[in-house]
């Protein structure tokens, strides 16, 4: 018996060093623990002044820092949004083995997450998000039974998603996505019962739909995007995930024909669908969610119609079906959606005329229908009823008839694209109303007359492109106004006369093109002493005369250079020698004089 008895207690002397061992903290070994951490971190925020030593007595009003008031030891640490700089590596977790709150979000922590931080069995909060944080999640994450928020988001972890962090079934929040994670093996994932907002987004995984997901039925927000996911989503998603208020799929490669039992999907809000390779018609049923309010279906391969339920989302206000295979008409109902304020539906190949219901949509801010096969006129009904755009893109299209005068009522426009169509007779001047439009392109059609004078108005217009079209008359010196141009293109057009003195006031030009028109004189002395940015001049195929302004090239940058067909005279600008990306000149059937291969050779 005694000798049983010696090689029992033999036997538990050599266990010992295997034990875990249990530290006695205290809220004075806490503090000591908190300032030695403190004394590793840079760029410190004065509210951690009270992180002191000689301030123990006062722990619990240290800033950040929560304590429990039975026994006066920490229970939170938050110190969010504090720019940390540092790591982990110093602070002592055994001696706050009590935490249940844990918030260094947004700082700029550095290193690995620390092992010892999954003996923290009692916290329910765990964020450490928004940092440079690399590394592995390990699997003892699994001991945290009582996390109910997890959040590594935007960080700079690698390897595997451990399939422990499945058994953390009190987890409502899990946000893993903004990393570098790769595919695990899901099939070792269960579900988890309380999960609510799972976010995997932004990371290397590149397996099919994980299983696990389609029975965490409890999810009401979803994203997988931007990874490398393939395959058909299952239909459990759709089946058992009825509670799921934002769905993300963007950018992976998700593929199939979208399944009709989307509209089991009753409470969506957000759906995200775009840049993936999924194929056949839209099904009529996504028109039975009547509580989404953004549907991005954009850059897919969807052929066939437009479907005519989706005028029954009057709560959608975001529809992005651009970049598809679409080939029927606009459909009427769709100026049922009254609370649209951004419709895409460009890069399709839709026909057909604009249907006028569209003339409902009011709150419409950004509206692009550009390369498409649309036709018919621009109604003034229209026209008139989207006085809020910021936006409006029809190019690439083939509508024809007047631009109409109730463009001037969207004073809010920022951006004008009706180029490559067949509009024609005049501008109207009313587009001088539009003082916030900063560019506007109405290339490419069969516009008359000359150019109003409101134009020179728009001192925003950043871009002015009206070139291939039919216009007359001359430029004013009032285009000397436009102080923020940086590209004024009317190639190919029947303008005619002089050019003013004040074209060399436009400090921010970058691009001045004016070939083949009737323009004559001389190029003024000072063009492009004040323009150190510009890199494209055309004044080709005109009647221009003299010699070219002797500071053109005097910022160094340009690139192309075509004065052909003219009648130059004279020396080619020194400056020439310095422009180190010439990749473009034409001086043919001019009249200069002097050496060509001096005028191009280096300094």
């Amino acid at each position: 018996m005694k000798t049983f008895q010696r090689h029992l207690l033999l036997h538990l002397i050599l266990l010992l060093p295997f034990l875990p061992s249990r530290v006695t903290s205290s809220p004075r070994k806490q503090a000591e623990a908190l300032v030695k951490w403190k004394n590793s971190l840079s760029s410190l925020p004065s509210s951690m002044n009270s992180w002191s030593l000689t301030n123990v007595g006062n722990l619990c009003n240290w800033s950040s820092i929560v304590c429990n008031d039975a026994n006066g030891e920490v229970s939170e640490i938050n110190l969010t949004n504090t720019k940390l700089n540092g790591t982990l590596a110093e602070l002592d977790f055994s001696q706050f083995l009590n935490l249940t709150v844990f918030n260094l979000a947004r700082n700029n922590l550095n290193g690995t997450i620390p092992s010892a931080i999954y003996n923290l069995t009692k916290l329910t909060l765990l964020d450490l998000s928004f940092n440079y944080l690399k590394g592995e999640i390990r699997a003892e994450i699994g001991r945290l039974k009582e996390l109910q928020y997890l959040s590594f988001y935007s960080n700079y972890l690698y390897g595997s998603i451990p399939h422990q962090i499945s058994n953390l079934e009190k987890v409502w929040y899990l946000a893993l996505g903004s990393n570098y994670l790769q595919p695990a093996d899901w099939s070792r994932f269960i579900a988890m019962p309380l999960l609510t907002y799972l976010d995997l987004s932004f990371n290397s995984l590149n397996s099919e739909f994980p299983e696990f997901i389609p029975e965490c039925r409890n999810l009401t927000f979803l994203d997988l995007s931007q990874n490398n996911f393939t395959g058909q989503i299952p239909e459990l998603v759709f089946t058992n995930l009825g509670k799921l208020e934002s769905l993300n799929l963007t950018n992976n490669k998700f593929q199939g024909p979208l399944s009709s039992n989307i509209s089991k999907l009753s409470k969506l809000k957000n759906l995200h669908l775009a840049i993936n390779p999924f194929r056949g018609s839209i099904p009529q049923e996504i028109g039975f969610i009547p509580g989404i309010e953004k549907l991005e279906i954009y850059q897919n391969s969807f052929e066939g119609k437009i479907p005519s339920s989706i005028g029954r989302l009057r709560k959608l206000s975001y529809l992005d079906l651009h970049k598809n295979s679409l080939s029927s008409t606009i459909p009427v109902e769709l100026g049922y959606c009254t609370n649209l304020t951004f419709l895409a539906l460009a890069e399709n190949q839709l026909i057909g005329e604009l249907p006028l219901s569209l003339s409902n949509l009011k709150r419409l801010l950004d509206l692009g229908f550009s390369d498409n096969s649309l036709n018919g006129s621009v109604s003034p009904l229209l026209i008139s009823n989207w006085t809020s755009l910021t936006s409006l893109q029809l190019q690439e299209n083939d509508f024809s008839g007047k631009i109409p005068t109730e463009i001037g009522l969207l004073t809010n426009l920022n951006y004008l694209y009706l180029y490559q169509n067949n509009f024609s007779g005049p501008i109207p001047s009313e587009i001088g109303n539009l003082n916030k439009l900063s560019s506007m392109d109405l290339s490419r059609n069969q516009l008359s007359g000359p150019i109003p004078s409101t134009v020179w108005t728009l001192t925003n217009l950043v871009a002015l492109q009206l070139f291939f079209n039919n216009l007359t008359g001359t430029i004013p010196p009032e285009i000397g106004n436009l102080e923020n141009l940086t590209i004024f293109d009317v190639n190919t057009n029947r303008l005619s006369g002089e050019l003013p003195d004040t074209i060399s006031d436009l400090v921010n030009l970058v691009s001045f093109s004016l070939f083949t028109n009737n323009f004559s004189g001389s190029i003024p002395r000072n063009f492009g002493n004040l323009s150190p940015a510009l890199n494209s001049v055309s004044f080709s195929n005109n009647s221009f005369t003299g010699e070219l302004p002797p500071e053109l090239c005097k910022g160094f940058k340009l690139k192309i250079l075509t004065v052909n067909n003219n009648s130059f005279t004279g020396p080619l600008p020194e400056c020439l020698r310095s422009c180190a990306d010439l990749t473009r000149v034409r001086l043919d059937g001019n009249k200069f004089t002097g050496d060509i291969t001096n005028a191009f050779r280096a300094p």
